[in-house]
């Protein structure tokens, strides 16, 4: 492999690893912010952004298609729907599942049981709602604006919906960062991560805040879900899995429960990701294809986590008694 050939593949390798990271960056959130404030590893949270893609992509087929206003205003207006839905049923979950496992003590096993039942059940719900319409797989409905292409080199360019990607997926990063340290919500939210009995006695509802989190959460994994379905380009009842597991890494990776270890974690992965899967197989003529890129990935996470068990950001924790 050439020098060259180096310099002309990097800008776009980099710019697609950025926006996948970033995307990955957006689902691990809410993994994150569940994790700090209640150490739960919430696995339905991958379904929800799933339902959030769904309800986006359906929305622009069936409601939006054909109307007169311009694609980023029926975008936008699909996120906010798809925020809605997804934000709602985290909320749910968490009155009707976890909240009565966490009156009772239930030993720390049982959320996570109750997190992957939520999951399978979201699947076949889905599922089940989609093929009543004889069609399991939702393409994303073709909006030519967003493959509008943008010059990243002389000889290279990136489609609109990448900047899209980068604009949202960098808003709700920086918001969600500037909620968490800059507001009473984030103070009352950091506080009850540090310590629910202590929050209790100093007047915060904790059950309002853990509420609270667990909505912010959902409803930025439906704008996610949305950015991936426009990114991928279609959505199905198991569109939640992989990208749900990707984040989860990235937030392991960057130091579950920081946010900015989620952002840090979800850039590193998707770059990594895309750095692999474009130049291993031009190393190798081939002989190892991209599909091999999560080998390499995971075991660079691998290697982070025997080394710094914590993750890039995240700091060692202590067991509250």
């Amino acid at each position: 492999m050439s020098f060259q050939l180096v310099l002309e593949l990097l800008p776009s390798t980099l710019a697609d690893g950025l926006i996948l990271g970033l995307l990955y960056a957006t689902i691990a959130l809410g993994y994150t912010m569940v994790y700090g404030v209640l150490g739960l590893i919430n696995f339905a949270h991958s379904e929800i952004f799933m339902v959030g893609a769904v309800v986006a992509v359906e929305l622009l087929t069936y409601v939006l298609a054909g109307s007169p206003l311009h694609p980023v205003v029926q975008l936008v207006l699909a996120m906010i729907v798809a925020a809605a839905v997804s934000a709602a049923l985290a909320g749910l979950a968490e009155r009707v599942a976890y909240r009565p496992l966490r009156r009772s003590n239930a030993p720390k096993l049982a959320p996570l049981i109750t997190a992957i039942g939520i999951s399978l059940f979201l699947q076949d719900a889905v599922r089940f709602v989609e093929s009543l319409f004889g069609q399991f797989i939702r393409p994303f409905p073709s909006m030519p604006f967003f493959d509008i292409p943008l010059p990243l080199t002389p000889n290279d360019s990136v489609p609109m919906k990448s900047l899209v990607i980068l604009i949202v997926a960098g808003a709700m990063l920086a918001g969600l960062r500037y909620t968490v340290t800059h507001t009473r919500l984030g103070k009352a939210i950091r506080a009850v991560a540090t310590d629910r009995m202590a929050a209790s006695l100093m007047g915060i509802d904790v059950n309002r805040i853990v509420m609270l989190t667990f909505v912010i959460g959902g409803a930025l994994a439906g704008v996610a879900g949305t950015l991936y379905a426009l990114q991928f380009g279609r959505v199905d009842p198991f569109s939640g899995f992989i990208p749900g597991l990707k984040a989860f890494t990235a937030a392991v990776l960057g130091g579950i429960g920081s946010i900015p270890g989620a952002m840090v974690g979800g850039i590193v992965l998707g770059l990594i990701e895309m750095l692999i899967g474009t130049f291993v197989p031009i190393l190798t003529n081939n002989a190892i294809g991209t599909e091999y890129k999560d080998i390499f990935a995971f075991g660079i996470l691998i290697l982070i986590l025997i080394f710094k068990p914590t993750g890039l950001l995240g700091r060692p924790s202590t067991e509250k008694v």
